[in-house]
Parts: C-alpha cells; sequence; structure tokens
C-alpha cells in the first residue's frame, strides 16, 4: 500500500515537472558537444576522423593544450588526411579570450602561412595547414556549428 502511493506520488511528481517544461513554450538551449559529438557531426556530413590525440595542440602552448585534440580528417573532395587541430573551450568568454592564442600556436605547425586555415564557432576553433577543399571545408563549418548549440 505505501509503495504504490509512494509510486503514484512520483508519477504524478514527473507529469506536473514535465509540465512546467512545456508551458514554458521553449525547449531547454542546446549545450555544446565534446569531442565525440563534433565528430559525430562531421561524420552526419562526410567527415571522416582518425588517428587523434587529447592534449595535442600543436604548439607547446600550457594554456591551450588541455583544450586541444589534434586528428586527422578527409572526405567529400577532400581526398587526402589534413592534421586538423580543434581547440575546446568552456565557453564563450573563454573562446573569446583564448582565440587570438590559437592563431599564435598554428605559427608551430604551419608550413604555409598563406594557405593556413581556421572554422570558428563559440566554443570551438579549428585550425589547420590548407589549402582545404571547399565542400570538406563546408561540411567542417556546418559541423562545427551544429556540435556548438548556443555557443556556451
Amino acid at each position: 500500500m505505501v509503495a504504490s502511493r509512494v509510486s503514484i506520488l512520483a508519477f504524478a511528481a514527473a507529469l506536473l515537472l514535465g509540465a512546467c517544461g512545456l508551458a514554458s513554450g521553449s525547449p531547454p538551449a542546446a549545450t555544446p558537444a565534446d569531442f565525440v559529438g563534433i565528430t559525430a557531426a562531421l561524420a552526419q556530413r562526410g567527415v571522416a576522423v582518425n588517428h587523434f590525440v587529447s592534449g595535442d595542440a600543436g604548439c607547446a602552448d600550457p594554456i591551450l593544450t588541455p583544450t586541444a585534440i589534434a586528428f586527422d580528417a578527409k572526405g567529400l573532395d577532400q581526398a587526402d588526411n589534413v592534421r586538423i587541430y580543434v581547440y575546446i573551450f568552456r565557453n564563450r568568454e573563454v573562446f573569446e579570450r583564448l582565440r587570438a592564442s590559437v592563431d599564435g600556436c598554428a605559427a608551430s605547425f604551419v608550413a604555409d602561412p598563406e594557405t593556413f586555415e581556421t572554422v570558428e564557432q563559440s566554443p570551438y576553433v579549428l585550425a589547420g595547414q590548407g589549402p582545404w577543399a571547399a565542400e570538406f571545408e563546408e561540411a567542417l563549418r556546418q559541423g562545427l556549428a551544429a556540435a556548438a548549440g548556443t555557443g556556451g
């Protein structure tokens, strides 16, 4: 008897909380994805990711290193793998504060500054040696935007 009352009360509470969420009229804000979410968004757009290394910023910057993951990617009109570094910042404020540091770091891994490529969508920055093929780059942009949610 007591167990059934507890079950009924728990069910009623769940319904009430659900109704409150529906009454607000808007879904909860989308939060930025982790690296797995980023790679899933890229895969949905035809970009294959492999050989990833967490903590590889492409330079010896102690602030960027914990935010960085290096990986190889190809797909669509990009036939050969390219090494890309993704910097995943905690939120928009950190993204804005550290964004310029990525360009300074890139000097360590970019052989030709004229073809250096970046895609940014708060709270992420993708950076690598280009040139990147057009469809591939567009898929990176779309995937990063989808993974970013509201941008932190």
